[in-house]
């Protein structure tokens, strides 16, 4: 039994259910190369495996940071926001999940090595970019204001760009384009979850969209950024860079209109805006899923 729980401390601690966001991003990359005519199920999953060890590293760098400024200790919590809680409630110890931080990336590292023997030197570029995100998201980038903008590269655009490039040892126009409306996606996913930590941040020196904007702007920079989502997707479709069945991913707008609404009326509730969160994670894994399922239809 202890050993159950410990499991789900360490779990919890790298947020897991998060995790399905790099299983999405490298379902596009991926469906999008068989599309193209090369798919290879051995890369595919190797891909994953250092996408999902990047993903857990990032996270757990987030985690000691937040505890060791003290952050997550005045946040309050929501299942979609203000971190785990396993370190403030002493279930694990600081120095556990910094290692465990610099392991998994290590094992990224290695695996991005290997894709980049396999595919070539490119790899070896998206692996640099994103593994100093991930060492400088939560201590610099996230002070800068681009904190936002570095994980919808990163850990949404170069994950499709990058998948697809292993499967294909090339880069198109269609990836880069199929590439974008994901890459927003990442950005809103994380932009959202700011809200209710904007006073909680500020105390602890970071300086993201939601503070220097302030909620009231913000909650109109993000409609008008997941609008951009659907409008990329169209505009794909009819320029010819993504299939006709990209279309699919629109059976997400309505529930874009409900978020975006609650959003800008319960900006400074949070209470309120916790549903509009939970709503927001949902867009981004369907709209990405849909994605990658319309390289498959087509």
């Amino acid at each position: 039994m202890k050993n159950q729980s410990y499991l789900k401390v360490w779990l919890a601690e790298i947020r897991a259910n998060f995790l399905i966001l790099s299983v999405v991003l490298v379902m596009i990359g991926g469906t999008a190369a068989r599309y193209h005519g090369s798919f290879h199920p051995g890369l595919f999953i190797i891909t994953l495996l250092g996408i999902v060890f990047a993903h857990i590293s990032v996270n757990l760098f987030n985690e000691y940071s937040d505890w060791k400024t003290g952050i997550d200790f005045q946040t309050n919590r929501t299942p979609f926001s203000g971190g785990s809680g396993m370190l403030q409630q002493k279930l694990l110890y600081p120095r556990h999940v910094k290692t465990a931080s610099w392991i998994t990336l290590f094992g990224a590292f290695l695996i991005g090595l290997m894709l980049a023997w396999i595919s070539g030197w490119p790899v070896l570029v998206f692996m640099i970019i994103g593994g100093l995100t991930t060492i400088f998201y939560t201590d610099f980038l996230t002070r800068y204001m681009i904190g936002e903008l570095a994980s919808g590269i990163t850990l949404g655009s170069l994950v499709v760009i990058g998948t697809y490039f292993v499967q294909t040892s090339a880069v198109s126009s269609e990836i880069i384009w199929a590439s974008i409306s994901p890459g927003i996606l990442t950005m809103l996913l994380l932009f959202l979850n700011e809200f209710p930590d904007a006073e909680a941040d500020i105390a602890g020196g970071r300086r993201h969209m939601v503070i220097v904007l302030g909620k009231h702007k913000a909650a109109y920079v993000y409609t008008l950024l997941l609008l951009t989502v659907y409008v990329v997707i169209i505009g794909g479709v009819i320029f010819g860079e993504l299939p006709l069945a990209a279309l699919i991913s629109l059976v997400t707008l309505p529930l874009a209109a409900i978020v975006s609404w609650k959003t800008i009326k319960y900006k400074e509730n949070n209470g309120k805006l916790i549903p509009a969160l939970g709503m927001n994670v949902a867009i981004v894994l369907v709209t990405d899923f849909l994605m990658a399922l319309s390289f498959i239809i087509a």
